[in-house]
Order: structure tokens, then C-alpha cells, then sequence
């Protein structure tokens, strides 16, 4: 029989949805500065949700970046304390002309809601405002303490709340933290998340000649930037997948045998997976490792893009003086991101085509992050999920990486429930993102359950 704030969060359908919608219009795209007005506009209205829904103490907090939105409730005596993160940034929305509707105008079809940011992560934090809200509407109190920390930075590093978060412990201390910025392992099945991969973003430029030659002239004597990019870069993986970057892998550890048997039991279908969200001819990676394996315990590199020379319209024969790739690790635990920059700086010392020079530049460095499953509130949180769901939840890992979450453990030395409520074929971060309106709906109901059952 659905609670009594079950039936509250059904009545307000329509405007849970109309307020979501509403978020989603600002396109508060945290990587291009032509957008920091519109940051700015997020900013304002999550503050302006969270007094909605009962918030005290509601900060918007200026940093050297985007802004921080905090806010708390902490009249729940002898009662623990839930810190609830999320990002109110998103993505750029390119390439623009893949959209079937416009990234900023959202639209329901076929029951997901599709715009920029609608899963990552505006949906899913919004559900944890909508979740306090209800709780306040039917019991005019909560179960427990809560605190609030939104960030604009998660889609660019989050370096700003990694340094609030250090220099704040006493003003977040909280029991746990909650964060909804993963998914469920398949429709209707319940998954919390007890490990992300980290991450190393950097960004390589390579140096040739003092200007952009013609390649007539000087093609066959002059180093091109281009073409040395692809050389190293094409030294860093073997053809099946393995990184071949000296010390990289050193640190690599396998996980847990009763893990491996857990994934093993899921129901993953690999040409399913390949069709429905990958959407290429065939799987790439280490065969030597399941398709789970490679997606969550082991590391990566990958290669996001590369810049230089000539790429408009038409023809212009030039060797470009310089290049740029931007590149990536995704790490697992016991990986030290400082050990695997080093490790890279070494290789590209070692692998610079001759003529050129490369600079690298370390854009953010996150760890990966494992959280015992067995801690109480993770507990409470499954039970809230088999609840509301009717069935048991599973436990994954994420290939993912949210930062936050190894800044709470270290900082404020507490485990973080990832309780996420997105699907994969979400297309996060791609063109026609979605979310799954019952799934935004069930959420606020799910979160809003594990609160009444830790506060118990």
C-alpha cells in the first residue's frame, strides 16, 4: 500500500515535472565562459528550491570558479545527519544538429524526458529537493538532520568543492552522504553503487615549426605535430586494448572473487549492450576480461579529441606549427593518480617524435573510490529500494567517476550511498540525453523512504 508520501509525491506529478523543466531550460553549461550567467542562473534557482522545500541557512557561495549552493535543516534532535550532493551543471550540447529536439527545450516522448542535463544530473539531484519537500508536506518535520552541498563544477573537475569540502569538515559533518548521480543497473532493478573509477584528465600540446609551412615546400623535412600526436598516442595501447605505459598498471589489483561471482549473475546481455548502448560493429577492450571487468575494475585510457592544423572546408596544404589532444585515465582503487602522471609525463618524454616538443597540463585528478556495502545506512538504503521497487537491489560498481565522493570519505571521513536513478541508455554527455519520468518519480519516493528509515 503506498505511504502516505507516496500518494503526496503522485498528487504533484505535474509540478514536479513543470519545475524540472523549468531547471533544464537554463543551460548552465559550466565549460564554456560565454554560459557563466547562466551557471549563475542555476545557482540562484536551486537555492531558490531548497528555501522552497524548507532549507535553512541557504548560501550561495562564490568560488574561483562557479558557485556552491548550500543549505540545511537541523532540527531533528539526537537524530543523524544526511549531506545530499549534486551538480547543477551539464555538458555542451554538441553536435547540436543530432538532437530530435532542442537539448534546452525539454520534451516528453514515449515516457523519458529528454534535454541536456535531464539524468546528469538535474533530474536526479532535483528528486533529492522534491523528496525533502514531500517529507516536510506530510509530517511538517523530518527524520533527520540534513544538509545540502550543489556544485557547478562537476562537469569541469569540481576543483572548487574538493576545496570547500577540505576547508569546511566541521559545517558538513554529517553520518553519511547521499548522491544520485549514477544508474540502475536495468530498468526496474534497485543498484547501489559501491565503487567509481577515478579519473586523470590532461591535455598534451605538441610544438613544431615556429609557423604553420606549406607542405610542398617543406613536407618530408619539417616534424608535423599532427601526425607526432598520433604516433604517441598510438604507443599508449595495443590494438587490443592494453595500456602499454610504463608503471601505469603496476598498482592494478583484481576484484574480490564474491564480487566477480555477483557480476557474473546479472543479467547482461553482451549483444544487447552492444546494440542498445554502444552502437558500433563490434566490442573493443582486453579480452582477456568480461565486458563488466573492463567497464569497472580495470583502467583505461582513452583519447577525447584532438586540435591543429587546418579542418574547415576545402584545401590548405599546411604542416600547423602546433597540436593539442586531450586524453584520459580512468582509474581503479589502490591506482595513485600522482603515480600514473608520473608515469605518463615519463612516457611522453620517452615517446616525443624527434623535432617536436610536448608539454602536458593536468586538468583534474580524482581517485576511484570502493565503499563497503555493508555499512549500516547502505543497508537501510537497499531496504528502502526493496520497498519501493519490490525486489532486492543489486550492488555494482560504476565505470564512472564522481569525484565527491572520495573528497567526503578523506575530508570529512564519511561512506557515501550512491543510490542513482538513471539507465544506462541514458545517453549522458551525447545528444538526446533522457531520463525516465517514472524513474524520477520513483526516486523522490525511494530517497524520501530511506530517510524515514535511517532517521528510524
Amino acid at each position: 500500500m503506498p505511504s502516505a508520501t507516496d500518494q503526496y509525491v503522485d498528487s504533484q506529478r505535474e509540478r514536479f515535472l513543470d519545475e524540472l523543466k523549468t531547471f533544464i531550460r537554463i543551460p548552465s553549461i559550466s565549460t564554456l565562459p560565454e554560459n557563466k550567467p547562466d551557471v549563475e542562473r542555476a545557482a540562484a534557482f536551486v537555492a531558490e528550491s531548497l528555501g522552497q522545500a524548507g532549507m535553512e541557512n541557504i548560501e550561495i557561495i562564490p568560488t574561483a570558479g562557479h558557485p556552491l549552493v548550500y543549505g540545511d535543516w537541523l532540527h531533528a534532535p539526537d537524530k543523524p545527519t544526511v549531506l545530499f550532493y549534486g551538480h547543477y551543471d551539464v555538458q555542451p550540447a554538441d553536435p547540436l544538429e543530432q538532437w530530435i529536439s532542442p537539448p534546452f527545450e525539454p520534451e516528453v516522448r514515449g515516457g523519458n524526458l529528454y534535454a541536456r542535463g535531464a539524468a546528469d544530473d538535474k533530474g536526479q539531484m532535483y528528486a533529492h529537493v522534491k523528496a525533502i519537500e514531500a517529507l516536510r508536506a506530510v509530517h511538517r518535520t523530518l527524520p533527520v538532520n540534513v544538509k545540502f552541498l550543489i556544485e557547478g563544477e562537476e562537469e569541469v573537475g569540481g576543483a572548487s568543492i574538493t576545496r570547500y569540502v577540505a576547508a569546511n569538515p566541521e559545517k558538513l559533518k554529517a553520518g553519511v552522504a547521499v548522491v544520485s548521480d549514477t544508474a540502475l543497473y536495468a530498468e526496474g532493478i534497485p543498484t547501489l553503487c559501491t565503487g567509481l573509477r577515478g579519473l586523470v584528465y590532461l591535455e598534451v600540446e605538441a610544438s613544431g615549426p615556429a609557423r604553420d609551412l606549406h607542405s610542398g615546400l617543406y613536407g618530408g623535412a619539417a616534424p608535423n605535430p599532427v601526425f607526432g600526436l598520433i604516433e604517441l598516442l598510438a604507443k599508449a595501447k595495443s590494438a587490443d586494448g592494453v595500456i602499454r605505459i610504463p608503471g601505469v598498471l603496476d598498482q592494478v589489483r583484481d576484484p574480490a572473487a564474491v564480487e566477480l561471482e555477483s557480476w557474473s549473475n546479472l543479467p547482461f546481455d553482451e549483444a544487447s549492450f552492444l546494440a542498445n548502448e554502444v552502437g558500433s560493429t563490434e566490442l573493443t577492450g582486453d579480452k582477456r576480461f568480461t565486458v563488466l571487468e573492463r567497464v569497472w575494475s580495470r583502467p583505461t585510457f582513452e583519447v577525447h579529441g584532438i586540435a591543429g592544423g587546418f579542418t574547415a572546408a576545402g584545401a590548405k596544404t599546411v604542416i600547423p606549427a602546433g597540436a593539442t589532444a586531450k586524453v584520459s585515465f580512468r582509474l581503479v582503487p589502490e591506482q595513485d593518480t600522482n603515480r600514473v602522471i608520473d608515469s605518463f609525463r615519463e612516457f611522453v618524454g620517452a615517446n616525443t617524435p624527434a623535432g617536436l616538443r610536448m608539454q602536458v597540463r593536468v586538468l583534474s585528478a580524482a581517485p576511484a573510490v570502493v565503499v563497503n556495502p555493508d555499512f549500516p545506512a547502505i543497508r537501510l538504503a537497499a531496504e528502502a529500494f526493496e520497498e519501493v521497487f519490490g525486489r532486492p537491489a543489486v550492488y555494482i560498481r560504476s565505470g564512472g567517476s564522481v569525484p565527491i565522493v572520495g573528497d567526503f570519505a578523506r575530508y570529512l571521513g564519511i561512506p557515501t550511498v550512491m543510490m542513482g536513478f538513471g539507465l544506462p541508455d541514458d545517453g549522458l554527455h551525447s545528444p538526446n540525453e533522457k531520463f525516465r519520468l517514472e524513474n524520477y518519480y520513483t526516486g523522490i519516493k525511494t530517497i524520501a523512504r530511506f530517510l524515514e528509515r535511517y532517521g528510524a
